[in-house]
């Protein structure tokens, strides 16, 4: 939380750099990577914290790791806003021997946060929590977002479409960085856009937590335990096949706004499959105090 605090300072510097910092680096203001990086830290950080108070004992594994996971966010925000003072980008940068060490360390940086964060998924997933929807939401969050994280890997694999010396990988298919983009978040509206899946999954860590509490709260007199769970499990797995198919779409080199015949008939038959199985779900619910008898 300590992190977390200082993350949440970095995104007001940050946001004041976007308004009094006039360079613009890649097609958009140089400080508007550090204030998107900054606020998905401060959510990250907030959610895993969350989601280690709910263990019914104190884990020395989760707890290193979760310090690990610090350890290498901070030297990823270093690189970051080291590179924005710079005038220059963080990602994909191997123009001088400088820049390309630096996106080294970053990449190191990711496979070990990677890595301790699949330990925290671990020690949670087996303890017992007394919230099996909570239980349900933290397990499918974490998975999610260990996809999401996977899903960002193609955007550092050696591509021949930025066709720019120096640049190793790119966030976005058939065009180069740094076209036009939709506001804030800059996902290209002229090619496809790694970032979508990935931001997808990772913040799938917030998403199912949200519902699981909305299903206990708003949904608890109605529907059972087992039902609610149920309903987690449907939105998890709807969750993780977008995260899925925004990145295929990415692949293709297609907008996210723009999508054809296919991307189209694809999301269709998610909606469908994901309404009726909650439609199912539903139908078989039981009441809460017949279930509790039970």
């Amino acid at each position: 939380m300590v992190f977390v605090s200082a993350m949440a300072v970095l995104a007001v510097v940050a946001a004041v750099g976007i308004v009094a910092d006039p360079r613009v680096l890649t097609g958009v203001p140089i400080w508007l990577k550090p204030f998107k990086f900054s606020v998905s830290f401060v959510l990250y950080g907030t959610t895993l914290a969350w989601m280690l108070s709910l263990l019914p004992r104190r884990s020395r594994i989760a707890e290193w790791a979760g310090t690990v996971i610090v350890a290498m966010s901070v030297v990823e925000m270093v690189v970051i806003v080291g590179q924005v003072l710079r005038g220059t980008t963080s990602h994909y940068n191997e123009t001088t021997p400088l820049n390309a060490a630096l996106w080294e360390v970053m990449g190191a940086s990711i496979m070990v946060l990677f890595t301790a964060h699949f330990i925290i998924g671990v020690v949670v997933l087996r303890q017992p929590i007394a919230d099996r929807v909570a239980a349900y939401a933290v397990g499918w969050g974490l998975g999610l977002s260990l996809l999401g994280m996977l899903a960002a890997v193609p955007m550092v694999l050696p591509r021949q479409d930025p066709g720019i010396e120096g640049i190793a990988g790119a966030h976005s298919v058939g065009v180069p960085d740094g076209g036009p983009g939709l506001p804030l978040v800059g996902w290209s509206t002229t090619g496809g856009d790694l970032r979508i899946g990935h931001f997808v999954g990772l913040h799938a860590l917030q998403a199912l937590p949200i519902l699981a509490i909305l299903l206990n709260r708003l949904l608890g007199t109605w529907l059972d335990e087992r039902t609610r769970v149920r309903l987690l499990v449907v939105a998890g797995g709807a969750h993780g096949v977008l995260t899925m198919l925004f990145t295929w779409q990415a692949l293709r080199g297609q907008p996210l706004l723009r999508p054809d015949a296919l991307t189209l008939a694809a999301v269709a038959a998610l909606v469908v499959a994901t309404t009726t199985a909650t439609g199912v779900v539903v139908a078989r619910r039981r009441d809460p105090e017949v279930a509790l008898a039970a």
